[in-house]
């Protein structure tokens, strides 16, 4: 569940960002629809509260983000939102079960590899879990992301512009596989997107507009 009220957020010289009132029931669908640069990877990063509002509150799963202590933020952030970022940012130095264990070192948890390997196999990527990320292509190293976000089997799911790279077949496989993961977690899942593939793939999704030129979201 994702409840949001008069949030805003400035960065420095600029005029605040101003977002709508959003509330998704748990479970649901969000898309926040724009160009690129209008705000949507913001919402997101306030949502999973990697920044702090300037204004406004965002609640996520009935717990104020913004007031949360910055250490505290970070281990409820590490327990409760999987994020599935636009960089993928898989370290090449760990192996790909490796990079699965750093959410536990993370979250102040004992690494567990039984669920390393279940989040693996759940994405049909247990296979590759000895190998580098460099060693991985476009799609598998998605999966292997989007397993890191599942391990801790997060209430909600944030995925930044999943599809931005990725053919038709690609995007619709990526856009399938998010909503399972999501709905086998009762996970409310949210997609910042440009792509109208996405709009078209998940109709009954409520959606979130950003206007670029008025930097604000509609």
């Amino acid at each position: 569940m994702i409840d949001s009220r008069g949030l805003q957020f400035a960065y420095p010289h600029s005029e605040p960002l101003r977002f709508a009132d959003v509330s998704v029931a748990q479970g649901g669908t969000l898309l926040l629809r724009g160009p690129s640069g209008s705000g949507k990877s913001t919402w997101l990063a306030l949502a999973s509260g990697l920044l702090t509002p300037t204004a406004g509150e965002v609640e996520v799963g009935g717990q104020s983000v913004g007031g949360l202590s910055a250490a505290a933020r970070d281990a409820w952030r590490a327990r409760h939102i999987g994020f599935l970022p636009q960089k993928l940012h898989l370290s090449d130095a760990l192996s790909v079960a490796d990079n699965l264990g750093l959410v536990f070192f993370a979250s102040g948890l004992p690494v567990d590899r039984a669920a390393v390997h279940r989040a693996l196999q759940l994405l049909d990527i247990d296979s590759l879990s000895a190998r580098k990320p460099s060693q991985l292509s476009g799609g598998q190293a998605q999966r292997v992301a989007l397993a890191r976000a599942l391990l801790l089997r997060p209430g909600v799911i944030l995925a930044d512009e999943p599809t931005a790279s990725l053919d038709d077949a690609a995007c619709a496989a990526a856009l399938d596989l998010l909503r399972t993961c999501a709905a086998n977690l009762n996970a409310t899942l949210v997609i910042a997107t440009h792509d109208a593939r996405v709009v078209q793939a998940l109709p009954q999704a409520s959606v979130l507009g950003f206007d670029a030129r008025a930097a604000v979201a509609v």
